[in-house]
């Protein structure tokens, strides 16, 4: 990712906000938190969820009132809180993760819905047309303005939410995870489009759990920490180190897990995979997963990783290969002979392929083993469920106040755990996580590796597949890197020796491994 050019900053700020609080009946949200924005520069705000970030973003768009004592200062001037027409027309607007935009009008349309130049009471569609077509073209923008919005892709809708903020003039943008349904090229969109909006003097506060977002963009990283100001740091301060420090209390060495190693497993082969392929996207592929061990699975993306999974899981039909377990060759026809067999998948997509978002959490931990509740004459024993899901949530730190409340409610972090409960109970021998911890904060991600790690003390074989790096390094024990649908090659770390970045990235990007 190209990164962006630091701003000057020898003009006052755009935006302060000082000493701001929030509470909710007995609860504090927010204490005493300040914050300031300069024009022209990306200022990130970073910690887990529960922090205080959407509330005191809500409370700059006025969605919120803060409690008295606080101020917020816009161009120096006092800003109104609680009262979002008022934040609008001093220049802020918010740019949320779930997108607020109408599909079945045009572009044009969603940028000025509800200031809809008119003429003679009417609305004036020319006149919209004509107002919206600088605005696309400043932000680089090559669709339509009479484009449907339904047509258009997570990114390009996007683009729509920013051009929108810019018909009102906004000089502060607030960006809350933005890149988290967008494809690589769509985020190196946005990122050119942050660039430009910094070039115009526009301040942009950027609310992102990926820290090679933060390298890229942000000239100073704010931390909150259970609802209170930790810090900032400037770019030249940023490290991985001082910012998990800043975001969960305790520095990075305790942040990956490997404790298993000291198990003393006899390192037997549970997994074994031998020439797998599809005939399209994975070919000839070979692994071994060991008991107690977790083995990483690493490569850019497209290049088979996820594919690789779903042949093994049996979710994919295979055109060549063999997988065994415990060495006795399994004939799997569906995942559910997979499930059966000992081995589980816990998919990318836990919202759309994973999980039951409408169904509680008693519900989504029990759907696998419902069959283990049956009593004579058809009934469920629902007190043996319930038993199993409060022991899964404690044992697991689901955290929640019931295991009734619906699974759609909880943080990404919390339903992840929910996903990887629900495959435990299935007592597998080998558990193949995809992309464990994408779009989880950082303490929940701390939690999910506690969590891998005391699996694999336990005997299971944990195969991680993942895009993130430093997530590789810091809990695999050894590394396979796919690329162009095969295993080009495999790195294996010690304490001596760790397996190291740039290895994996040569195997990524080098040719790969062909059969003589």
């Amino acid at each position: 990712m190209s990164t962006v050019a630091a701003p000057d900053r020898s003009d006052a700020p755009v935006l302060e906000m000082l000493n701001i609080s929030k509470t909710f009946g007995n609860s504090r949200a927010l204490t005493n938190v300040s914050l300031t924005a300069y024009p022209g520069e990306v200022h990130a705000l970073m910690g887990e969820n529960g922090a205080g970030k959407s509330t005191l973003m809500k409370v700059l768009s006025g969605a919120y009132v803060a409690d008295p004592g606080g101020s917020i200062l816009v161009s120096g001037r006092p800003a109104v809180s609680g009262d979002p027409i008022k934040a609008k027309a001093n220049g802020i607007a918010v740019i949320y993760q779930e997108l607020s935009l109408a599909p079945n009008l045009t572009v044009a349309q969603n940028m000025f819905l509800g200031a809809e130049p008119s003429r003679m009471g009417l609305v004036d569609r020319v006149d919209i047309r004509k107002r919206a077509e600088p605005i696309l073209k400043r932000l680089g923008i090559s669709f339509s303005p009479n484009q449907l919005v339904s047509t258009l892709s997570l990114g390009e809708r996007q683009m729509v939410e920013i051009a929108r903020a810019l018909t009102t003039d906004a000089r502060i943008i607030v960006m809350d995870e933005p890149t988290t349904s967008l494809t690589s090229r769509e985020t190196e969109k946005l990122f050119e489009v942050i660039a430009s909006l910094k070039a115009h003097g526009i301040a942009i506060i950027y609310i992102s759990h990926r820290m090679e977002e933060i390298y890229a963009l942000a000239d100073r990283v704010s931390v909150l920490r259970d609802s209170a100001y930790v810090g900032t740091l400037e770019r030249s301060e940023l490290s991985a180190a001082r910012l998990v420090s800043m975001m969960v209390g305790r520095d990075l060495s305790s942040f990956y897990k490997k404790e298993h190693r000291a198990a003393r497993h006899d390192r037997k082969v549970v997994l074994s995979v031998k020439n797998i392929g599809d005939g399209r996207r994975v070919h000839d592929c070979s692994v071994d997963a060991c008991a107690g061990e977790v083995l990483g699975i690493a490569g850019l993306v497209g290049s088979g990783r996820t594919e690789l999974a779903r042949l093994i899981y049996g979710a994919d039909p295979k055109t060549s290969g063999s997988v065994l377990l415990d060495g006795r060759e399994l004939s799997l026809n569906g995942p559910r002979s997979a499930l059966d067999a000992g081995i589980a998948y816990l998919t990318e997509d836990r919202k759309g392929l994973g999980l039951f978002l409408d169904m509680s959490i008693n519900e989504n931990i029990n759907i696998g083993v419902i069959s283990e509740d049956a009593r004579s004459g058809g009934f469920l024993d629902f007190g043996k469920a319930k038993k199993r899901a409060d022991s899964a949530v404690s044992s697991l730190s689901i955290r929640t106040k019931s295991t009734s409340i619906n699974v759609g409610a909880l943080s990404g972090g919390n339903q992840q755990k929910v996903l990887l409960a629900r495959l435990l109970e299935t007592k597998p021998r080998v558990i193949i996580l995809d992309e464990p911890t994408r779009g989880v904060d950082v303490g929940a991600k701390s939690e999910i590796y506690r969590i891998i790690d005391e699996l694999a003390q336990s005997g299971i074989a944990i195969v991680v597949i993942s895009s993130d790096l430093p997530e590789i390094i810091g809990i695999a024990d050894r590394v396979l890197v796919m690329r162009e649908g095969r295993i080009a090659g495999e790195i294996v770390g010690s304490e001596d020796q760790p397996i190291g970045q740039e290895a994996i990235m040569a195997l990524s990007t080098g040719p790969a491994k062909r059969d003589a």
